[in-house]
């Protein structure tokens, strides 16, 4: 079931993007970016076994950040997707800093909630830097290697600067979050499996979104603002 529910969740949360998209343009992909960053940072704390190999859950929804920060480079330029970069990272920031206070109140007596919350945010510190480490760096160089194959290809081959520059930011994206995030908790070998599972999960999802941004494509088109 593991891996039908995972395949089910990554068409559906592209095409959620893509939806968003539709209805609210822009500001849609600035929401699919701040959403999915959020839920993922908590979902990450799951690992589960997909085809045999354990791995990380939240992987599908920072595929789809990077998605929705390539259909803002490719529609609106370099800056707007800069933008929204910067807005998934101190939605991060804040979060973090918010759920943090939240647990230094003292619980009522018939509170149940507290441990449960120190549970999942008690970790999420470390959670938190480790994607936010990843998520500036790689996020930033997806924004700028998309640019780049664009002005190589003089914007032909969409599906080039689409996987070029996010199969490399993945990875960085991966690496750098796995390192910070899970050394000393893990035992080495799981480590390296997590961390190449979640490089391998990843890449699927990001080749799975190339007929998604040409379907973006349409939609950008039809969109009011842009209709002729």
């Amino acid at each position: 079931m593991n891996e039908v529910l995972w395949i089910s969740f990554a068409i559906t949360d592209l095409c959620i993007a893509l939806m968003l998209y539709r209805f609210f343009g822009r500001i849609g992909l600035f929401a699919v970016i701040v959403f999915n960053l959020l839920i993922c940072n908590l979902q990450v704390i799951k690992t589960v076994e997909l085809f045999g190999l354990t791995t990380t859950l939240g992987n599908i929804l920072y595929a789809g950040v990077f998605l929705a920060t390539d259909m803002l480079s490719e529609f609106y330029g370099k800056r707007e997707a800069q933008k929204g970069v910067l807005l998934g990272f101190i939605t991060l920031v804040l979060m973090t800093a918010y759920m943090q206070v939240a647990l230094h109140f003292s619980p009522a007596a018939d509170d149940f909630a507290q441990p449960h919350l120190e549970a999942i945010f008690g970790f999420l510190p470390r959670i938190a830097v480790a994607s936010m480490l990843a998520y500036i760096t790689s996020q930033m160089h997806d924004v700028w290697a998309f640019h780049f194959w664009k002005e190589k290809t003089n914007g032909r081959m969409l599906w080039l600067r689409n996987n070029a520059s996010t199969l490399v930011s993945q990875l960085l994206d991966s690496t750098i979050f796995c390192l910070v995030a899970f050394y000393g908790i893990f035992p080495t070998p799981v480590l390296v499996e997590i961390l190449a599972t979640t490089v391998i999960f990843k890449a699927i999802v990001s080749v799975m979104d190339t007929p998604f941004i040409y379907l973006a494509r349409r939609v950008h088109a039809a969109l009011p603002e842009n209709a002729h």
